[in-house]
């Protein structure tokens, strides 16, 4: 009897398989899953440096982006339209488990510092510098087995750069020349500030 050779797939039809099955598999497994999870396993600092590092890049200024802070938090009431934006250089979010102020095996308040640069008031355009170092006490509680943000709801925190390359792009934007104008002045302010 005669050697039957099986005829096997091989090379690149082989490789380009398994990469359909990978695209096939993720698009199948849960966004949620892919992702940081914020379940009770985990320090529940990571979640308040994953939603600040967001914040700092300015995911909350507009609606379209700030449904990627959503998994880190359950605020108790819905954020308001913010009329000023807090201008930072950076935040220390406290790893040390005995600066936090524990309430339950299920909740504590973390504290986290901000190097404030200013405020930004969106009606007037205008830059205020207020150099300070701010202190808030983030609570985070189980919520649904995750690990979430609850209070307080504080105004967007958001990097000096990000936030130049923010009102440049609005200012580009801008069919009004006199709003343009207050809109440049604004940037130049945010790309000076901190720089004394």
């Amino acid at each position: 009897m005669p050697h039957v050779k099986k005829k096997t797939i091989g090379g690149p039809l082989r490789f380009l398989l398994c990469l359909v099955g990978v695209a096939v598999g993720a698009w199948l497994v849960p966004v949620s899953v892919l992702s940081l999870t914020n379940d009770l396993t985990n320090d529940p600092a990571k979640v308040v440096k994953k939603y600040l590092s967001l914040d700092k890049r300015g995911v909350r200024l507009t609606a379209h982006s700030y449904e990627a802070v959503m998994p880190y938090v359950a605020w108790e009431r819905e954020e308001p339209v913010w009329e000023r934006f807090v201008v930072i250089r950076d935040y220390a979010v406290s790893d040390d488990v005995t600066q936090w102020d524990i309430v339950s095996s299920t909740e504590a308040r973390i504290p986290v510092t901000f190097q404030v640069l200013g405020v930004v008031h969106v009606g007037t355009a205008t830059f205020v510098p207020a150099p300070e170092e701010e202190v808030l006490s983030i609570r985070i509680r189980a919520v649904d087995n995750h690990w979430k943000m609850v209070s307080p709801v504080f105004p967007p925190h958001v990097g000096r750069s990000r936030l130049a390359d923010f009102v440049k792009d609005a200012m580009l934007r801008e069919p009004n020349d006199d709003r343009a104008r207050t809109l440049r002045r604004l940037r130049e302010d945010l790309v000076n500030a901190g720089r004394s």
